[in-house]
C-alpha cells in the first residue's frame, strides 16, 4: 500500500470512471494533473481518437458483443493500420507530465534544503538591531552606502546623524514602546505628545568610508525633571575603533498646541525602566552659544525653504535638515580645506513647511570663545532664523585640517549601575 501511494504521486494511475463524481480529494475532475491544471486532449501519434470509458470488447463465436461505449475512429482512408502499437497513449504527453512533476519536486526540495547549506544567508547583519547589556543598550549595524558619502569619499555628517536617529527609533520599537507617533510611546500617543530635541552635541574622531560597516550603540537617561538624555556611540564593527560620540536632550511637546509639556506620570512609568544612571558620553563645555546678527555675521544665506521631503511625520522639519542649512552658510574655504569634527546645536523653535529660513555664520577668534580648536583648526558660530528675526537654531562647529586623526578616544559603553 505504501509503495503504491508513493508511485502514484509521480506516475498517476489510470482511473476507471463510473459516470459519478470523482473521489479525488476536493472532488476535482480526473482530467486535472497533480498541479490542478486541466489537461488538454492530445491526439495520438497514429491519428486515433479514443473516447473515455472504453471497455474491452467481448467475443462470442467470433462476433463482438457487449460494447457499452464503442471505440470511434476518424473516417480517414489514409489512417494507419489499427495495430497494438499505434493504439497506445501519446508517450510525449506522459513524458512531459513526468518531467513537470520531477521539476516541481526538485524546486520544493531546493527551497527546503537551502538553509542548512547556506547558513550565512540566514544572518541579518543589517536588521532592526538588538538590545544588549541586560536591556540597557540598543545596538544596530549600518553599511555605508555609495550615496551617503561626500566629496571627501567619506560619510557625510548628515549620514551619521541619520544613523543616530534611526537607532533611537528602533530602540523604542525593540523595547515594545512604539505607539502611533514618531517615537512616541502608547501613553504619549493617547495624550498627543511627541519628542522634540532641544540640544545635541557630536564629536567625530574619524569618518567611515564607503563599504564600511559601523555599529551604533544608544541608551537613555533622565535629564532633569522633564527631559530625557540620549547618548550614542558609533564604532567600526570589525575593529571596534570609536568613530563618533554624541549626546542629546529631548523634551515633550503637544503636537496640536505645539507647546512644551511636562512628562506625565503614566509616560514616566513606560520609559523610566530603560533609564541608565550614568554620566553623559560627552561633557558640556559650558560655553554659551553666541547670538549672531547681520553686523557680526561673515556670511548670510537667505531664502532657504523646506521641501515636502524635509518634513517628518510630525509635520516639522527634521533636525538633520537644520545641519544642512548651517553648512550652506559656512565659508567655502573652510569646507574645502577643513573637516568638521565637533558640533553643538541648540534648537529653539520648530520650523514648518511655509517658513523661510536665513542662515548666518561667523568665524570666531580664539580670544573670543576662550577655547581654541585643535592646531590649524577653525571654530564657527551659526544661527538659523526666520525672516522676522525669530531664532530657530543656534550652533557652534569646530573644524580641523583634513587628513588629521589625533583624538584617540577611549572605548566607552555605560554599564547599568547595580
Amino acid at each position: 500500500m505504501v509503495a503504491t501511494a508513493a508511485t502514484s504521486a509521480f506516475f498517476p494511475l489510470a482511473q476507471v470512471s463510473s459516470g459519478k463524481t470523482s473521489m479525488m480529494r476536493g472532488g476535482g475532475s480526473d482530467s486535472l494533473d497533480t498541479r490542478g491544471i486541466k489537461l488538454k486532449t492530445v491526439p495520438s501519434s497514429g491519428g486515433m481518437q479514443v473516447k473515455a470509458n472504453v471497455q474491452a470488447p467481448l467475443k462470442i463465436n467470433g462476433s463482438m458483443v457487449g460494447l457499452t461505449t464503442p471505440t470511434e475512429f476518424p473516417k480517414n482512408e489514409d489512417a494507419s493500420p489499427r495495430t497494438f502499437i499505434n493504439q497506445l497513449p501519446d508517450w510525449s504527453v506522459l513524458l512531459a507530465a513526468i518531467t513537470t512533476i520531477f521539476l516541481a519536486a526538485e524546486k520544493q526540495w531546493t527551497l527546503i534544503d537551502w538553509k542548512p547549506r547556506r547558513p550565512d544567508m540566514l544572518v541579518d547583519h543589517f536588521g532592526l538591531g538588538r538590545i544588549v547589556q541586560d536591556g540597557s543598550v540598543f545596538s544596530q549595524n549600518f553599511s555605508i552606502r555609495s550615496y551617503e558619502i561626500g566629496a571627501d569619499q567619506t560619510a557625510s555628517i548628515e549620514t551619521l546623524m541619520n544613523h543616530l536617529q534611526e537607532t533611537a527609533l528602533n530602540h523604542v520599537r525593540s523595547a515594545g514602546l512604539l505607539g502611533d507617533g514618531f517615537g512616541s510611546t502608547p501613553e504619549m500617543s493617547r495624550r498627543n505628545l511627541i519628542w522634540v530635541v532641544t540640544k545635541i552635541q557630536l564629536l567625530v574622531d574619524r569618518y567611515p568610508s564607503w563599504g564600511d560597516v559601523v555599529q551604533v550603540d544608544t541608551w537613555v537617561s533622565a535629564s532633569g525633571k522633564n527631559g530625557m538624555r540620549r547618548d550614542w556611540l558609533l564604532r567600526d564593527s570589525k575593529s571596534g575603533e570609536i568613530l563618533t560620540r554624541a549626546t542629546s536632550v529631548w523634551v515633550m511637546m503637544n503636537k496640536h498646541t505645539r507647546r512644551l509639556s511636562k512628562i506625565p506620570e503614566e509616560v514616566k512609568g513606560e520609559i523610566e525602566p530603560y533609564f541608565i544612571d550614568c554620566p553623559p558620553i560627552l561633557e558640556d563645555d559650558g560655553r554659551k552659544l553666541p547670538k549672531l546678527d547681520d553686523s557680526t555675521a561673515d556670511s548670510v544665506q537667505t531664502g532657504l525653504t523646506p521641501r515636502w521631503n524635509d518634513l517628518d511625520v510630525n509635520q516639522h522639519v527634521n533636525n538633520v535638515k537644520y545641519l544642512g542649512w548651517i553648512l550652506e552658510s559656512s565659508p567655502s574655504s573652510i569646507l574645502e580645506s577643513k573637516e568638521l569634527y565637533s558640533l553643538t546645536l541648540e534648537y529653539r523653535r520648530e520650523c514648518g513647511r511655509d517658513n523661510v529660513i536665513q542662515s548666518l555664520a561667523a568665524v570666531c577668534n580664539d580670544d573670543v570663545n576662550g577655547s581654541p580648536p585643535v592646531d590649524g583648526g577653525v571654530e564657527c558660530a551659526h544661527l538659523l532664523r526666520l525672516e522676522n528675526g525669530t531664532e530657530v537654531v543656534r550652533g557652534r562647529t569646530q573644524w580641523r585640517p583634513k587628513q588629521v586623526n589625533n583624538f584617540g578616544i577611549l572605548d566607552y559603553v555605560p554599564a547599568q549601575n547595580a
